[in-house]
């Protein structure tokens, strides 16, 4: 399959095995801006997201073979660099709530108003990437062991506290994850942190 340029929205990932909700999504988002890839099992999609994460994910609950809530798990959501939204019948409310626990940002009720579907995830986007500018803003300020990160350490530093992984963090710094791993065992070593947590908590004191 083509790689299709990505839009200056962004893209976005459909995952539901309902051609119809495919459809319905996929068209509202292409003509809000958005690049759209459409997935009908969460195999093929966690294979993609594994290879570039998107700017927000809509996963349906309910799918054959692996559900919605097994994939947010395999894609370790909670730590994953774009958010998930999950789409739900109203008889899967309880399995959408799991969902959140599981690291998925909300639910969708079906049947849901496609308008409403682009104005959240919008939302969700401005939102991930506001803390990101926020944690690169707390670097701005002096903390306990500032002086002795390279400019590069900082940059790294950021993408950290930021909650980005070692991949992401790379992607965004053009260097590979390993690199990012050298880094981060550097500013730790630095500002005598054991963690990233603890790195996170020095940073924002």
């Amino acid at each position: 399959m083509m790689e299709q340029p990505i839009s200056l929205n962004g893209e976005i990932f459909i995952v539901d095995d309902d051609p119809a909700v495919r459809d319905a999504l996929s068209l509202v988002f292409s003509l809000e801006g958005y690049h759209v890839s459409l997935f009908e099992d969460g195999t093929s999609f966690l294979a993609a997201a594994r290879s570039r994460p998107p700017s927000c994910i809509l996963l349906d609950v309910q799918m054959p073979g692996r559900s919605g809530l097994d994939v947010l798990r395999e894609l370790s959501a909670e730590s994953y660099a774009a958010p998930v939204f999950i789409i739900s019948g109203q008889g899967d409310i309880p399995m959408a709530v799991d969902a959140i626990k599981n690291g998925a940002l909300d639910f969708i009720e079906k049947p849901f108003d496609p308008e409403k579907v682009v104005g959240r995830v919008r939302e969700a986007i401005a939102a991930g990437a506001s803390r990101r500018e926020a944690a690169g803003e707390a670097l701005s300020t002096k903390f306990p062991g500032h002086d002795l990160l390279t400019p590069r350490e900082r940059q790294v530093l950021g993408q950290i506290a930021s909650g980005a992984s070692n991949k992401e963090a790379g992607r965004q710094l053009g260097i590979s994850p390993r690199t990012i791993e050298v880094h981060r065992a550097r500013i730790m070593e630095k500002l005598g942190a054991k963690n990233a947590a603890d790195v996170v908590r020095i940073v924002l004191s």
